[in-house]
């Protein structure tokens, strides 16, 4: 039997002798008792003797609890290797970054001594840009003691407060370091962002669906119908929502960050040309809206939001007309796919963009032609899923770059017309406006 009393000896003589069953029966009991005063020695138990899944369930659920851990004798005694390998964690469950500082003072005051000198290292971890949106946590910080000789420090203090400056008159601003950025922890990040019509003000309505809860709930509001609108998202923080404002071409763009404390929709710079139908990809931060049409005209037009300027710029036109067309974006290059370019002409060619060249090139066609197709990448592989060529789709065919070629696989078990698609979790999912 295994017990507390003797999984300490059990498990370095079954690591000794290669015993991998004893190793496993030892692993699962002591995951089985990881607390929050425990999974510190627990881990360090683990990393001493190779025991990798128990160090990675450990190390994971040091970091899922990290606050309860925080006030333990423990934490106190960790190096400055494995303290600046937790902080420095995107996934780090902390409600507010001031409790990541909290924490680094406490540990460095506990042998400031010795420890003072690592407070620098530890600080570029500490992520203050997050604090500077409100200005009496971040004067704590700033007046913090042990921080004032350091002129390390006032270069991120600085940093933050520039970051929040430019934030106040530019909504759009790429983090440019991972101290800017927000940390992502649990599976409520993981969401879909819904649009719905409706018959009364506002004409379009947001829900947040969390697939693992399977619940939907508000999301900010955008006043405008933007049904034949193009969505891209940057970063995974910055939605934007594309020409097509109220069933008519536009040359609106607006944004929402979901990473601020209170997220809403506002205008950005507005595209050169107006445009419904349009594609829309991301491709190196950038936002790029892709053919579309206005009143009577089919564009091949090409324009791109560039994160430098933060304004729209002309690109290389594709080689034909496209409106209703899937944008997807594989292996750095931009896939325009299907469409149509004049009434009941639809499309099953397919180009891509290639950045660096600013050259559209031809591929292989698709087997069928598809106006309104949805567009996916995963693994590799890039999916062209449903669609209309005179008549509603529920085919799916998969392009391999590797060797050049588009593929049928199985159908859909209904028809779709542009469908929204989206990956997670290793999964396509999809949602159609018809269907």
């Amino acid at each position: 039997m295994v017990t507390k009393e003797n999984v300490q000896v059990l498990l370095p003589a079954a690591n000794f002798l290669q015993l991998d069953y004893v190793i496993g029966v030892c692993a699962e009991f002591l995951q089985k008792q990881l607390n929050p005063s425990n999974c510190l020695i627990i881990r360090a138990f683990a990393d001493l003797h190779n025991c990798t899944d128990l160090l990675s369930i450990s190390e994971a659920y040091i970091k899922q609890n990290f606050l309860e851990v925080a006030k333990g004798e423990d934490f106190l005694s960790l190096s400055t290797e494995d303290l600046v390998k937790l902080i420095s964690s995107n996934d780090l469950a902390v409600p507010f970054e001031e409790k990541v500082f909290e924490c680094v003072i406490k540990w460095v005051k506990h042998d400031s001594d010795h420890r003072i000198d690592f407070l620098p290292k530890l600080m570029e971890h500490v992520r203050l840009p997050l604090l500077a949106s409100r200005p009496d946590v971040l004067n704590n910080v700033v007046e913090e003691p042990l921080l004032k000789n350091s002129p390390k420090y006032k270069d991120y203090v600085f940093e933050a407060i520039r970051f929040n400056l430019l934030k106040s008159v530019q909504h759009f601003t790429i983090p440019q370091t991972i101290r800017c950025k927000p940390r992502q922890f649990g599976d409520s990040k993981k969401v879909l962002l819904m649009f719905n019509e409706s018959n009364t003000s506002p004409e379009c309505y947001t829900e947040w669906y969390d697939p693992a809860t399977k619940l939907r709930e508000n999301a900010p509001g955008i006043n405008e119908c933007r049904r034949n609108a193009g969505f891209g998202v940057i970063n995974d923080q910055f939605v934007f929502a594309v020409g097509g404002v109220n069933e008519s071409m536009s040359t609106s763009v607006s944004m929402l960050d979901v990473s601020s404390q209170s997220p809403s929709w506002v205008p950005m710079a507005d595209m050169l040309f107006s445009r419904m139908y349009s594609g829309v990809g991301v491709l190196d931060d950038c936002i790029y809206a892709v053919g579309g049409c206005e009143s009577n005209s089919i564009f091949k037009s090409v324009e791109v939001f560039d994160v430098i300027t933060q304004k729209w710029r002309i690109v290389s036109s594709m080689t034909i007309e496209r409106s209703g067309l899937g944008v997807g974006v594989l292996n750095n290059r931009l896939y325009a796919v299907g469409g149509c370019n004049g009434y009941h002409n639809h499309l099953k060619s397919v180009e891509y963009y290639d950045p660096t060249l600013d050259i559209w090139t031809p591929v292989a066609e698709m087997s069928e032609c598809r106006q309104g197709v949805g567009v996916g990448v995963l693994d590799g592989l890039m999916y062209a899923i449903g669609g209309f060529n005179g008549k509603l789709l529920k085919s799916v065919e998969v392009y391999r770059p590797s060797d050049g070629v588009w593929s049928s696989i199985a159908d859909m078990n209904l028809c779709r017309f542009c469908p929204g698609v989206a990956v997670l979790d290793g999964l396509l999912l999809q949602e159609s406006l018809l269907g």
